[in-house]
């Protein structure tokens, strides 16, 4: 495959125009031939707009993708007798949440294996956001959630889209916005869950490392980590691309370091309340440990794999070996398409770590949604065909996630 974005870019480079930009128009030619004008380069006035329109564009496409989805599940809901908002803001993982923001932390179940279930498990910020919603609005604090992650997944929407365009051009960026919307796991960007309010964070956080804005950078680290634990993925990120930039420069600078300083912080002081709480400093990852999610280098999921394909139904392993393949596929074409550092860093730490634990197996394809970047390569694909070709690929797909969106949300098991 060619190669499919440019070089990437850093924070020494941020200035240069995308594949989309228009550029500055003709400065001064220092060459001293016949096109040499006077005076400083103006900017284009017309620049900021067509970034607006794109912007506003891949806003409008993702929100056309969620509302499928939702029109679909309120469809085949009404068709089984099911309450559909009860299916997005009242189980699983939204009603841990739902909890913490009426009563706070200190909720645990005991299952009849003996393992315990501890709300210790859940960041604080989401739950955080909604007992503050629903302390100024007349709501309660699941629909509370259900706000806040609906907002939070507009704020995502338009990070991917800037990072997307600011690594291959805003036509990319808009296709990408809109392929995180029909991802086959896209229905839990309906749902009162964490998955869209990290992914914001953590997009933001990569624009700002691309644009060289350290501390903003930081400070968006902070929140992501007390967003969800898979933050050390996007810590990660701002660490490695730092270290990389103080070489490359040979110089620090104080804001490059306040920012990677800033970064842990969030997730830090989450762990550390769950140790002080429990009077030990492994007790988040015993929590952890308590719902099955312990870190085990993916040998859990090797077990799983082995077993589908050594039980009755083979063709299921098989079909998860392809799935597999498919992944790394993606990844590769990630890195032929040379990605920016820190966007390159934090695809692979998502990756990594939805792979290494062990995890119930299905809720592994929404642990990797944020990692965002994976569909870059398609993205860019994409907006080389016709306007016509793609706006079917995406509507098919579209359609397609929103059918097994509702297909799951009205099935038993988690997402």
């Amino acid at each position: 495959m060619d190669r499919t974005a440019p070089p990437a870019r850093t924070a020494a480079t941020a200035g240069d125009p995308r594949p989309d930009d228009p550029g500055p128009p003709p400065g001064p030619d220092r060459s001293g031939g016949p096109g040499r004008t006077d005076g400083p380069p103006r900017p284009d006035p017309t620049a900021r707009p067509r970034r607006a329109n794109a912007a506003g564009l891949a806003l409008l496409g993702y929100a056309a993708a969620r509302l499928t989805g939702l029109a679909v599940l309120l469809v085949a809901a009404a068709a089984s007798g099911e309450d559909p908002w009860h299916r997005l803001m009242g189980r699983w993982d939204a009603v841990w949440y739902t909890r913490i923001a009426e009563h706070g932390y200190g909720h645990e179940v005991t299952l009849p294996n003996g393992a315990v279930h501890s709300d210790l498990a859940f960041f604080p910020l989401f739950p955080a956001l909604e007992r503050a919603l629903s302390a100024v609005l007349p709501i309660g604090a699941a629909p509370a959630g259900l706000a806040v992650a609906w907002g939070a997944s507009l704020a995502a929407a338009w990070g991917v889209y800037a990072v997307g365009a600011h690594v291959a051009g805003r036509r990319a960026g808009v296709a990408l916005a809109v392929l995180w919307g029909v991802y086959p796991t896209a229905f839990v960007q309906s749902m009162a869950y964490t998955e869209t309010l990290f992914t914001a964070f953590a997009a933001w956080s990569l624009y700002a490392v691309l644009r060289g804005r350290w501390v903003q950078a930081g400070v968006l680290a902070v929140l992501a980590g007390l967003t969800r634990p898979s933050a050390v993925a996007l810590i990660a990120a701002l660490g490695v691309t730092a270290l990389a930039t103080a070489v490359r420069e040979r110089r620090v600078t104080p804001g490059l370091v306040a920012g990677v300083l800033l970064a842990p912080l969030g997730w830090l002081a989450y762990v550390v309340y769950v140790a002080v709480r429990a009077g030990s400093p492994t007790a988040y990852f015993d929590v952890q440990a308590g719902w099955g999610n312990s870190v085990d280098g993916g040998a859990a999921l090797a077990r799983f794999v082995g077993a589908q394909l050594t039980g009755p139904q083979p063709l299921a392993g098989v079909g998860l070996l392809a799935a597999f393949a498919v992944l790394g596929w993606a990844v590769w074409l990630c890195v032929r398409q040379r990605q920016p550092l820190p966007v390159l860093v934090y695809t692979l730490g998502v990756v990594a770590v939805s792979l290494v634990g062990a995890a119930y197996f299905g809720s592994r394809p929404r642990l990797m949604m944020p990692a965002f970047p994976l569909l870059l390569p398609a993205a860019v694909a994409l907006v080389r065909l016709r306007a016509r070709y793609a706006g079917a690929v995406l509507a098919v797909a579209a359609l397609a996630s929103a059918g097994y969106g509702a297909f799951t949300l009205l099935g038993p098991g988690p997402p």
